[in-house]
């Protein structure tokens, strides 16, 4: 076992963790994970008397999980959903402390919180293999953080939206979120909602692009994984190097650059194996 596995293993015993990797375990705490089969994993919040708000111990063990997601070679596409009836309303503050609502916190200490918090949107983003966030219900400041780190959004007719911060005298501006909105629904409407701090429908989220999809509440955990099979069905680098693609290209600076790396990750992704049978079976 190499250090960085051991590391793993031993956090996860320090934080009450079992191994999460197999299939309908329930973590002893904040998080299920659930392996449907086919390389797919579903990441489920799991504090639904909160609305699976996001306390200390959610915090450290959604980092935990989303490191070791990323290590998982067998892992080809990944779930992120609430359990409940909403997705993540957000920081439960009262968790946190009295640092959270006063305005004499030590600035240093308030920056690692940030930190910390934008970590986990980051570690989404990061994560090598396409993930889908179906959203079950309000999706609400670091919920909807979550949400745009992932590759692709999915939601219930029963799902609302909205960047809180600002409703608490806070900048609109947190984990991500000004850099990932506007390049999903654009800028005008990034400011709109940022701005606002308004509730947004899920009627609303699909014609402006936030969603691909919205679905019957009680469809949605199984078309969540019909999408995920589907990606996780194809060679794993080349849908990988298609999301990595997708994540630089989009602040190309020209299209001969943004061909460039197509070209190299085509390259690389023509000479495997897996790809080559693929080729085989379709040239018959």
């Amino acid at each position: 076992m190499d250090s960085r596995r051991r590391r793993r293993r031993d956090r996860r015993r320090r934080h009450g963790h079992r191994d999460h990797h197999r299939a309908g375990v329930t973590m002893p705490s904040m998080l299920e994970l659930a392996a449907p089969g086919d390389g797919v994993r579903v990441l489920r919040l799991n504090r639904p008397h909160r609305l699976n708000a996001i306390d200390e111990a959610m915090q450290t063990e959604l980092r935990l999980v989303l490191d070791d997601l990323a290590a998982d070679h067998a892992v080809r596409a990944v779930v992120l959903t609430g359990a409940g009836r909403g997705f993540c309303a957000g920081i439960d503050m009262r968790d946190f402390g009295p640092s959270m609502v006063r305005a004499d916190a030590p600035a240093l200490e308030r920056m690692r919180f940030q930190e910390r918090m934008a970590a986990l949107a980051e570690a989404v983003w990061a994560l090598p293999q396409p993930v889908i966030a179906a959203v079950n219900g309000p999706c609400v400041g670091a919920g909807l953080a979550l949400c745009l780190a992932a590759d692709i959004r999915i939601c219930s007719a029963a799902a609302t939206f909205a960047n809180a911060a600002i409703l608490l005298g806070l900048s609109g501006a947190e984990m991500g979120m000004s850099y990932h909105l506007p390049r999903i629904v654009g800028t005008g409407v990034a400011a709109d909602w940022m701005l606002t701090g308004r509730t947004v429908s899920a009627a609303e989220a699909d014609r402006r692009g936030l969603v691909s999809e919205v679905v019957e509440p009680d469809r949605l955990a199984e078309r969540a994984v019909e999408l995920a099979r589907l990606i996780a069905g194809h060679a794993p680098l080349g849908a990988q190097l298609t999301k990595r693609a997708l994540q630089v290209n989009t602040d190309a600076a020209s299209l001969a650059s943004a061909m460039e790396l197509e070209n190299r990750n085509q390259v690389i992704a023509h000479a495997t194996d897996e790809a080559a049978a693929r080729r085989q079976m379709w040239s018959r």
